[in-house]
């Protein structure tokens, strides 16, 4: 596994790789509409990976995982295959990325990184951005391998928590 971070120095020196994707994973815990922001300023070649769009639709909880079906048509549809290396960031700096990351590593991606600093690193060292509306990416084939040992279930949850073992609820407040 390649190292989970990867510095803005690092990636703007490989920005030209034929195999590197870009993922603007912004979200916003306020509600607000990380795509407006995506369209306004992005690192350039990124595509928008909508977390509320990319979950499991029919569960009472937010942002659950989806299936491994929906997930490959959703990152195949943004031009990203499982074999590609793959850049995450976000518009605070490391929020939502680290999310779409492990969601990334779940399904079976392997050459999976978050952009240190995101957004606003790469903004403040000056580098270059793009805005106004993404061109459509070409469409890759994403093969989804899920990895159910990275995954708990409430059952595993409460079962570890009878055995005395710590849970950390890392969710926003």
């Amino acid at each position: 596994m390649d190292a989970p971070l990867i510095s803005t120095e690092a990636l703007a020196a490989q920005m030209t790789k034929p195999d590197l994707r870009i993922i603007d994973a912004s979200w916003w815990l306020d509600g607000r509409d990380a795509r407006v922001d995506f369209e306004r300023e992005r690192l350039p070649s990124a595509v928008f990976f909508d977390l509320d769009a990319v979950s499991n639709r029919d569960s009472p909880y937010p942002h659950m995982l989806p299936s491994p079906a929906a997930f490959a048509e959703a990152m195949g549809a943004m031009g990203v295959s499982e074999r590609d290396d793959i850049v995450v960031y976000d518009a605070q700096g490391l929020f939502s990325a680290a999310r779409v990351w492990w969601t990334l590593r779940t399904m079976g991606a392997e050459r999976v990184r978050v952009l240190d600093g995101g957004l606003p690193k790469w903004k403040a060292e000056g580098r270059r951005l793009e805005g106004g509306v993404a061109e459509a990416p070409v469409p890759a084939q994403f093969e989804a391998q899920f990895d159910a040992d990275a995954v708990a279930d409430f059952d595993q949850v409460g079962a570890a928590l009878a055995e005395g073992l710590q849970v950390v609820d890392a969710r926003g407040a």
